[in-house]
């Protein structure tokens, strides 16, 4: 019989694998996360909105499924942490906006259903910053979500609460979403795996704008493994999503990769990112613990100089998209962030779109050339260890001003204009002791492949107390006395430093 404790801690696949052979019921993992989440939930703030006793039934019906023999799919009896930006049936949906503080969906969208129908028990929603704006969880609806290795530390965003809940063992599964970093910073700042899709792969019935790339939805999971089994219970063609094509998976990685035959390249910042020197020199010492295992691992070098220009336009056509009609009806209703976000875009000329469009291009272009030298490009997730919730951005590295309070996500938004598939994945601790995410970054649609290699890489770092993922004391947590459930917001607009105030990635 496992413990509590014993049983969340498994990953998805070992817990469905549990489930399947019977030696573990759905039920009494639901009852286990549910303990967990009513244990852990007041000490970093993952999930907001929760559905207990539907979750309850959800799992029943999966338990009396596997007793009767009957087909199920590949997540059934998997329970799994919502982000609040994406709607659920019956289950409030603030996006950590006031204006929605009372915003319950009557149905499911795409992504929500793809999960349900593979068998996954909704837990809750998971936390997120006002309307998705910004790389700290923090709202004036849920408050700010803590890092589960020190919970006066940030967890990163958009995908906060996601990354949070799964680094604290509450549930095995999570959804995610990245427009420049969303999905992959959290997963670096908390120790977890979280996948940056390529733009279609994953069905996103959500935007408004169905046609750019620059937003995906995507799994995030513990390990490797777990981020495959809910990318296979998701990916395919849907007709809510212009850019979705048709895709089949196998439920489980069964092709293997010889780290010793992949060339692999790597960057500390793209050439355009400012980085810490001390993040800098983690990267540098987890590239020599690795570069042993390639066939090759060299220094690689990208024409990146109009990368933030270009993403400034591209996302802040994204936000005037999503938030016109709010910001139509009522300006005011808006937090200042993403009041911010619109104003910014809403003064761009046609003239600054046609030009990003075509400078997005260049960029594609340019990066899909350094693959036919190479199978993987590494870099950091983020530029610094993680910082206090309390401050809502990072105003300086190494000493300097940042031009922007997103300009810190750089890492990762070159890497979404390029659109390759990414993933961050936890690599030891960085300087302070916090975890360390490594950006792995695949060929153009090789989401599959990505994953392969990224198996085998994790594989290779488990054996390694310097590369291994690193895991949060609870003891320290439940005796932690911080406060996170005050409502917060970002501080009035003139105090935002920079040319392109008030801006945020997603």
């Amino acid at each position: 019989m496992q413990t509590p404790n014993e049983l969340v801690a498994k990953s998805a696949v070992e817990l469905k694998q549990l489930m399947d052979t019977r030696q573990v019921s759905p039920v009494e993992l639901l009852n286990d996360c549910i303990a967990r989440i009513e244990q852990l939930n007041p000490k970093i703030n993952a999930f907001c909105a929760t559905s207990f006793e539907r979750a309850h039934d959800e799992a029943v019906a999966v338990e009396q499924a596997i007793m009767k023999g009957r087909p199920r799919g590949l997540l059934s009896g998997l329970p799994i942490g919502i982000k609040d930006l994406e709607e659920t049936e019956g289950l409030l949906t603030t996006y950590g906006s006031p204006l929605f503080r009372g915003n319950v969906p009557s149905k499911d969208n795409e992504l929500v259903r793809r999960l349900r129908a593979a068998g996954a028990v909704v837990v809750g929603k998971t936390n997120v910053p006002e309307m998705g704006a910004g790389a700290n969880t923090r709202n004036p609806v849920w408050g700010a979500t803590g890092n589960p290795f020190n919970p006066r530390l940030n967890a990163g965003g958009s995908s906060g609460g996601a990354a949070a809940a799964l680094a604290a063992d509450m549930v095995p599964l999570c959804s995610g979403s990245d427009t420049g970093g969303s999905l992959r910073i959290p997963a670096a700042k908390c120790g977890i795996v979280g996948l940056r899709t390529s733009p279609g792969l994953v069905p996103s019935e959500r935007k408004l704008l169905g046609w750019t790339p620059i937003s995906v939805v995507g799994p995030m999971g513990r390990n490797v493994d777990d981020t495959w089994l809910q990318l296979a219970a998701t990916a395919g063609i849907a007709a809510t999503d212009p850019l979705s094509y048709e895709f089949s998976m196998p439920g489980e990685i069964s092709d293997g990769v010889d780290l010793s035959k992949l060339r692999v390249g790597y960057t500390e910042d793209f050439g355009v990112c400012d980085v810490d020197n001390d993040i800098r020199q983690v990267f540098r010492n987890k590239i020599a613990a690795l570069k042993n295992a390639f066939a090759s691992c060299e220094e690689v070098q990208i024409d990146m100089q109009h990368a933030h220009r270009c993403f400034d336009v591209v996302r802040a056509e994204a936000f005037v998209g999503s938030l016109q009609a709010a910001y139509e009806k009522d300006p005011a209703s808006l937090g200042p962030n993403p009041r911010a976000n619109y104003e910014m875009g809403a003064k761009m000329s046609l003239k600054d779109c046609v030009w990003a469009g075509a400078e997005q291009t260049r960029i594609f272009r340019r990066f899909q050339q350094l693959f036919s030298q190479y199978d993987l490009i590494l870099s950091p997730t983020t530029p610094v260890s993680a910082f206090a919730w309390e401050q809502p951005y990072l105003t300086h590295i190494n000493g300097v001003e940042l031009e922007n309070y997103y300009r810190w996500l750089a890492l990762t938004y070159v890497v979404t204009l390029a659109t390759n598939p990414a993933l961050s994945m936890p690599m030891g601790v960085d300087h302070l002791g916090m975890p360390f995410g490594m950006q792995v970054i695949g060929k153009f649609r090789g989401d599959l492949q990505l994953l392969i290699a990224a198996r085998a890489l994790e594989s290779y770092c488990d054996q390694s107390a310097e590369l291994r993922r690193p895991l949060p004391d609870i003891e320290a947590l439940l005796n932690s006395t911080v406060d996170l459930s005050t409502p917060v917001t970002h501080p009035p607009l003139e105090q935002l430093g920079g040319s392109s105030v008030g801006l945020s990635a997603v």
